[in-house]
């Protein structure tokens, strides 16, 4: 009686023997870069072990080029195609792209049907590797692009999550030197406008803010958090007002949100920067037509979208580069 032939180990089998997930089991199979060197060894021991015999018709489609490169935006699709923000980014990543010979791809994770059908995307390695904005605390998209055996760039680092590699802005000195700014101008009752506090960038920017009141010797006052549109900073405005009709400045954590804020301390009767001195984030195009123009914080918005490319196009040519921080830097005019 013949025996029935042994079965092959999968690559499943692999990544629970090395404990570790089935994407680093691909990655350090496939001799990628980003693996840490524990991970490898104990894949290479798996290996032996099981006598695992790789599917060389697998490993063939799955180090395939495809000369595409994914930006991930995670967020609700109306806010995100009316923020200028974001257009700034696509046009940097682009140019980048577009100079080391890649096609860009946008995907937007608004919901569960458009994050199925990137999980499907990336499972089938449709594109070369993912840069990643937007992100919240818990969200779903993290999971999905922690099993992804491609590379990913984060734009601004994600809350609770390890991002190997990410281009930020210095949001926290931003925001500091904002708020040191009013500070200097004599202000005193400095209240602030926040981002969503389960993001990154709302959390660093509010951050700066505290640590500015406090080197100052003064009590930072509760915020009122937007969700960066132009409308929530109307909405916050008239809250801090309520709670605290006094207040001599504002700082907020974008200038979608400042500009709609002067707009609501005009209605109220307030002069800015007369009663109210106001400071941005941003240094969008609207802060240069504001009544009156916008004090603000520039961030190198374009060329986040253009390093997060770079970093991008090097980790898919196997190199293994570092993170950025791109600096910030305080724009004067008539709010403050």
């Amino acid at each position: 009686m013949t025996a029935a032939p042994r079965r092959r180990p999968t690559l499943d089998e692999v990544a629970e023997r090395a404990g570790v997930s089935r994407s680093a089991a691909s990655r350090a199979l496939n001799n990628a870069p980003h693996v840490r060197r524990d991970k490898r060894e104990a894949v290479q021991r798996a290996i032996r072990e099981l006598d695992y015999v790789p599917d060389t018709t697998a490993r063939a489609l799955a180090t395939s080029r495809r000369n595409v490169a994914a930006l991930v935006i995670s967020g609700e699709t109306p806010s995100i195609f009316a923020d200028p923000f974001f257009a700034r980014v696509i046009v940097g990543a682009s140019a980048a792209l577009e100079e080391a010979g890649l096609h860009l791809m946008l995907c937007l994770a608004a919901g569960d049907r458009s994050r199925r059908r990137l999980e499907e995307l990336l499972r089938a390695r449709g594109v070369d590797g993912v840069m990643l904005m937007a992100v919240r605390e818990n969200d779903p998209v993290l999971r999905i692009v922690a099993e992804t055996e491609l590379p990913v760039v984060f734009g601004g680092r994600p809350v609770g999550f390890e991002a190997p590699w990410y281009v930020d802005v210095d949001n926290v000195g931003g925001a500091r030197q904002a708020v040191e700014h009013l500070i200097a101008r004599g202000r005193r009752r400095v209240v602030m406008i926040c981002g969503p506090l389960d993001t990154q960038v709302g959390r660093a920017r509010y951050r700066g803010y505290r640590e500015a009141m406090v080197l100052a010797g003064l009590d930072p006052l509760p915020p009122e958090c937007g969700d960066f549109t132009r409308s929530s900073g109307a909405v916050a405005m008239a809250e801090l007002l309520n709670r605290q009709p006094d207040l001599d400045g504002v700082f907020a954590a974008n200038d979608n949100m400042a500009s709609d804020a002067l707009r609501a301390l005009r209605e109220t009767g307030r002069s800015v920067p007369g009663d109210v001195a106001v400071v941005g984030f941003d240094d969008l195009d609207i802060a240069k037509i504001t009544e009156p123009s916008l004090t603000t914080v520039h961030q190198p918005i374009q060329a986040l979208g253009r390093e997060m490319a770079a970093l991008l196009v090097r980790l898919v040519a196997g190199e293994e580069p570092s993170s950025l921080i791109l600096p910030t830097e305080l724009v004067t005019r008539s709010s403050s």
